[in-house]
């Protein structure tokens, strides 16, 4: 049962998208609020929480909009696993929210779902948007 389920989130934010851009594309941005340590060479990015190392490339990204991190195995090869975070703005009002996409094992969805919560409510300190 190797097998995840995908699944979206969306938070409002109080921010405006160029500034939350910063705190999802960069490593110093994320290190603020998603994982204790990120380090980046070219398109790799490690991830440390405590003593738990994960790496992912930086797959795809569009200035001010969205980043899309592939989850890589020991090789550095691709795994089919990834994470999105993507900035959304409403046209009319303005109103800006971020929207999670992952994956988990279907026994571990609402154990991930509660951590992006509680790390989206760090990003919302951090930016000032509580």
């Amino acid at each position: 049962m190797d097998n995840k389920i995908r699944y979206e989130l969306e938070f409002p934010l109080n921010s405006s998208p160029q500034l939350l851009y910063q705190y999802i594309s960069t490593p110093s941005g994320l290190q603020e609020w998603f994982a204790d340590n990120v380090n980046s060479r070219g398109e790799f990015f490690t991830f440390i929480w405590d003593d738990v190392e994960e790496n992912a490339r930086l797959s795809s990204k569009k200035t001010g909009e969205k980043v899309k991190f592939k989850w890589v195995d020991d090789s550095k090869n691709d795994t089919e696993y990834y994470f999105e975070l993507k900035i959304l703005e409403d046209e009319i009002t303005k109103d800006v929210s971020l929207m999670v996409v992952d994956f988990a094992h279907e026994d571990e969805i609402d154990e991930s779902k509660l951590l992006w919560e509680n790390q989206i409510s760090d990003l919302k300190h951090v930016i000032g948007s509580i």
